[in-house]
């Protein structure tokens, strides 16, 4: 089964903190420290899928996250694997009555948010009896959330547990006694400083204590390089979206108070490159699988710990990229090098040309049967798109965004106006 998920998901060999996994989640428990972006989805999910047999019944394996994006992420990874197993991700801002629905034929697998679980077993609409492995994701993450009181019950109406893996991006002094580890041997590959070698650090000194102006100036020379923003706060986040709107810079943002459908179409169109720049609070510095950043932007300084993983985002998988600090005169904190590169900003910012991409979605899914093919024969056939003018598909459960040619787009929602996909009359507009 592992040669053929790997085989689906393009991978041909692992890497050696992947192969370490497997090697000792084969015969014990695991905490598993590595860097954001070095794979550890896989260094869990492999070893999880040798102990899943098709003749049970009931949820055997559960995996704990404490964010939406990343539940959603872990279950689309499986789905690619083709492993056969039922899947289910539960996670806040979704149906609990679906959710509910689905337990009357328990997936193998369940994904999901500590709080959404722990209302699951509480309301008796899920049963622990059968988990007998347990994957604590991200688990320093989830502890930060303040996940602790939710996981220790999920983990007290699990009594026939005999794996339990658990991961971190930080090193953990001692592992909370509620998770159940005993005989277990830990893999760390996290790096003393953790630096990227691939990763090129500059300095940009705020000009006349105008940071946004800085950051516009900044942003229009990157262009339209794929760029993540990283504030502190999400009245920050909104506060700076404001100003680059008024200023046209295209851009989206991504935060914890913003509703689920707003989060997830962030992300998306962010990947589908309609537009290049994400800014976003540390919500989007760990776990989440946003591939290709080229540069990573300290609009307010962090931690050293979450420095290091803002800068995680980009200069992955052998990948180049730069990380840029906006810093006030006088402010150096000692996590920087002593010496340090200066990017020159230009006197007079322009602003880069727009995305050749636009999303537009149709009102059909996963629960309607219909696939990324459906989709792509239906808009290069009825939407009168050429294979280059048609970019990434993402089939949800009851729509599906496409990105298309932004100069095509306004005459390929026109043309399938009086067209049906699959023999359903579906809507097709413009992604706001």
């Amino acid at each position: 089964m592992l040669e053929q998920a790997l085989q689906k998901l393009n991978i041909s060999k692992l890497n050696p903190m992947q192969e370490a996994a497997l090697e000792v989640a084969s015969r014990q428990d695991m905490v598993l420290l590595a860097p954001t972006g070095s794979g550890k989805t896989l260094g869990f999910l492999l070893p999880l899928l040798n102990l899943l047999s098709p003749e049970v019944t009931g949820v055997q394996a559960l995996v704990l996250v404490p964010a939406r994006e990343l539940a959603l992420q872990i279950e689309q990874v499986l789905s690619q694997m083709g492993t056969g197993f039922r899947i289910k991700c539960f996670y806040g801002g979704h149906n609990t009555t679906s959710e509910k629905s689905s337990l009357t034929n328990p997936p193998a697998i369940l994904i999901g948010t500590p709080g959404r679980i722990a209302f699951h077993l509480r309301e008796g609409n899920l049963t622990g009896t059968s988990v007998h492995t347990l994957v604590l994701d991200e688990f320093d993450k989830a502890l930060e959330f303040g996940f602790e009181a939710e996981m220790k019950f999920i983990i007290e109406q699990l009594p026939r547990v005999k794996k339990r893996l658990l991961t971190s991006a930080t090193s953990m002094q001692k592992i909370p006694g509620f998770t159940g580890l005993r005989n277990y041997e830990t893999l760390n590959f996290l790096t003393d400083n953790q630096s990227i070698s691939d990763l090129e650090l500059k300095a940009v000194p705020v000009l006349n204590e105008d940071k946004e102006s800085t950051l516009f100036s900044l942003l229009c020379k990157i262009g339209n390089a794929p760029t993540l923003v990283f504030c502190n706060q999400r009245d920050a986040v909104e506060a700076l979206s404001a100003y680059l709107n008024q200023k046209r810079l295209a851009h989206g943002i991504f935060h914890g108070g913003l509703e689920q459908p707003d989060r997830e179409r962030a992300l998306m169109k962010f990947r589908n490159g309609t537009y290049n720049l994400l800014i976003s609070t540390d919500l989007a510095a760990r776990g989440l699988d946003i591939p290709e950043i080229e540069n990573v932007v300290h609009y307010e300084l962090a931690t050293a710990e979450t420095f290091v993983h803002r800068n995680g985002r980009t200069a992955r998988m052998q990948a180049k990229g730069t990380a840029y600090v906006l810093l006030n005169p006088g402010e150096k904190p000692g996590y920087l090098p002593a010496s340090l590169q200066t990017e020159r900003l230009p006197t007079r910012p322009v602003l880069p040309p727009p995305s050749p991409w636009e999303t537009i979605y149709l009102s059909a899914g996963k629960k309607d049967k219909i696939s990324k093919g459906d989709v792509a024969g239906f808009l290069l056939q009825k939407g009168g798109l050429q294979k280059e003018e048609l970019g990434l598909i993402a089939v949800q459960d009851y729509v599906t965004f496409a990105a298309v040619s932004r100069t095509k787009a306004d005459k390929v929602v026109k043309a399938l106006e009086t067209h049906k996909l699959k023999n359903k009359k579906v809507r097709v507009g413009i992604a706001k």
